[in-house]
């Protein structure tokens, strides 16, 4: 190929694909600069901590438990650690898998970095065991999970059903039960995986408790309120499940409560002044007290995703605010601000004063991935959320620094609940899973 013909193809890209191609040659070439520490297991890049190797889960001179492994008196928090490079990842390609929107599938939208599926989460203190579809679908046989929440759930959702679905030689034995296609509506869908006889469920509740008209008398501003110590009208179809996956944060700010007419309501009251933080806090509050009330936890796990961080800078959603030049995570180990930290600080202070004033301890599992994810601003649709058909990607003004793509970020996320799934599978069973699971991600 000629120079000529070279610069004739450069001048194809768009300036912001161009941006992105620039970015990652910079990182190729940062790579070579690298201090090669084992030949052998992989090599160390200096001063940023992270470890680039063969899938191997374990730095030089630092072994870990497995997490399944560890009992009562070892102690690692799993959501503490860094994002590592593993080229064994991605667990799934987003063109083999039929079960995602087409607003996740990043590559397949165009963007051409591939980067953003290479990371591993790598605790600090233990070793997650490596995601075996069949062994989960193996646990859930005759068993429903089902994800409860906003549209950040719903990523996670297609992500564990991409997840699950390498285990299935047949594709057509995975269906809606309504015939319903994977589209965005506003609500539910319930995949079946008929070998096993388990549903993936997806409800779709962004504030979890009760949304509907203000009460009669009411001031004219007030559209609708949510009633805080009522659960969503859904909430029935949901604690049947025998793992319940909630999540919320997403709708509670200004823009989707108070300047949209939405006011908090208790009893028979509106709150016209009531806090954000406040009225969130007692939806956690009503959380926990409907599932000591109507969730049999010995036979249900309930767990609370936490908050995904935004990624928007310049701006927000509708402010041209952007994320499409990211194309590596923040390596460093920085603390992340209280900003970001927000909801899931009010969770947990929520479970904390629960847990102390209760004598009954409800079984909330916390899956805190806030700082986690606050590392990944790479990981976003950004503009690739619109693909060919669409006409897209999407204009730089129109940004989704939200939402992640797939595969990505929120395979992360299921990669720790299955660690907490198998943890309690093993635990309730009184067996040891050291000859089923394997601790770390085996060599590529």
């Amino acid at each position: 190929m000629t120079h000529l013909e070279i610069l004739k193809k450069f001048k194809k890209f768009k300036p912001f694909e161009l941006g992105c191609f620039c970015i990652s040659l910079c990182f190729i070439l940062l790579l070579c600069f690298l201090d090669y520490r084992s030949v052998g297991s992989g090599f160390r890049a200096r001063g940023l901590g992270v470890w680039f190797g063969s899938g191997s889960s374990r730095h030089p001179g630092h072994d870990r438990f497995g997490f399944l492994e560890m009992g009562r008196v070892e102690k690692c928090d799993i959501f503490d650690g860094s994002w590592v490079w593993d080229e064994s990842y991605p667990l799934y390609e987003g063109k083999d898998c039929l079960l995602l929107d087409d607003g996740f599938r990043c590559s397949e939208n165009g963007r051409v970095d591939r980067f953003y599926t290479k990371w591993r989460w790598q605790p600090k203190d233990c070793n997650l065991p490596r995601f075996d579809a069949k062994t989960m679908l193996e646990r859930l046989r005759n068993r429903r999970l089902a994800f409860v929440g906003d549209s950040i759930g719903r990523n996670q959702w297609e992500s564990l059903l991409c997840m699950l679905s390498t285990a299935v030689a047949n594709k057509s034995s995975i269906y809606e039960v309504n015939g319903r296609p994977i589209t965005k509506h506003s609500g539910f869908l319930v995949f079946k995986f008929a070998d096993f006889n388990c549903t993936i469920e997806y409800y779709r509740a962004p504030f979890l408790v009760l949304q509907r008209r203000p009460p009669p008398g009411s001031p004219k501003q007030v559209r609708t309120t949510l009633k805080l110590d009522k659960m969503d009208w859904g909430a029935g179809k949901w604690k049947g499940g025998d793992v319940i996956v909630l999540n919320s944060g997403h709708w509670w700010n200004y823009e989707k409560t108070t300047r949209a007419g939405c006011y908090f309501q208790e009893a028979d009251g509106v709150k016209m002044n009531m806090s954000i933080e406040t009225a969130y806090r007692k939806s956690i509050e009503t959380i926990l007290n409907w599932i000591s009330k109507e969730v049999d936890t010995n036979r249900t796990q309930v767990i609370f995703r936490g908050y995904s961080p935004v990624h928007f800078r310049g701006g927000d959603w509708k402010s041209g605010g952007s994320c499409h030049l990211e194309t590596l995570p923040d390596l460093s180990s920085s603390p992340v601000s209280p900003a970001t930290m927000f909801y899931s600080n009010i969770i947990g202070s929520v479970l904390s004063k629960h847990e102390n004033r209760s004598s009954s301890q409800t079984k909330l599992e916390f899956l805190n991935v806030t700082y986690m994810s606050s590392k990944r601003k790479d990981g976003h649709a950004s503009v690739y959320y619109s693909g060919p058909k669409d006409g897209g990607p999407a204009p730089l003004h129109r940004q989704d620094c939200s939402h992640w793509c797939l595969p990505g970020v929120p395979d992360s996320w299921n990669e720790l609940l299955y660690a907490v799934f198998l943890k309690r599978e093993y635990s309730l069973a009184g067996s040891s899973p050291a000859t089923t699971v394997t601790a770390s991600p085996p060599p590529v």
